[in-house]
């Protein structure tokens, strides 16, 4: 009998780590979503892609993960969480230690235009925290196609 409680036990505990594991993106699921994104915006030209990638409820958005694109200058042209950075340069912007994520981030993409990962602390959109966040952006013209994760 306590042999059988404690296996309920472990399977619940499995279950529900596994839940939560799957409530927030992975690495995996940030650079399908990046390629997803820039294969929109190859198909359906910017106006129509950054249009997508901005809607909060579009294909673009899923748990805490979103698109945003940038300009390699800095501007913000689609942003999947908030839409008010759209039209704004944002290369000066700063994370709380500091860092220059946009500023790194564009650097990075010229860099290494296949695809870069970029670590900085960032506001997340679901637990409403700052928190630690990989970036994985890809270049498409003089763009940066990307999406994060929380850690």
């Amino acid at each position: 009998m306590k042999l059988t409680a404690l296996l309920a036990s472990i399977s619940l505990a499995f279950v529900a780590t596994h839940a939560a594991a799957a409530s927030v993106a992975g690495k995996d699921d940030a650079v399908a979503m990046v390629r997803k994104g820039v294969a929109f915006i190859k198909a359906n030209g910017v106006e129509k892609g950054y249009a997508e990638i901005s809607n909060k409820k579009g294909q673009f958005v899923d748990r805490d993960l979103y698109l945003v694109v940038y300009g390699l200058d800095g501007k913000c042209l689609a942003h999947g969480a908030n839409e008010k950075q759209v039209g704004r340069d944002l290369i000066d912007l700063t994370d709380i230690d500091g860092k220059y994520f946009v500023k790194e981030r564009v650097s990075l993409v010229r860099a290494t235009p296949t695809g870069v990962w970029q670590e900085y602390k960032f506001a997340n959109p679901v637990s409403k925290k700052i928190e630690p966040k990989l970036m994985y952006c890809e270049k498409l013209g003089e763009t940066a196609v990307c999406g994060g994760i929380y850690r």
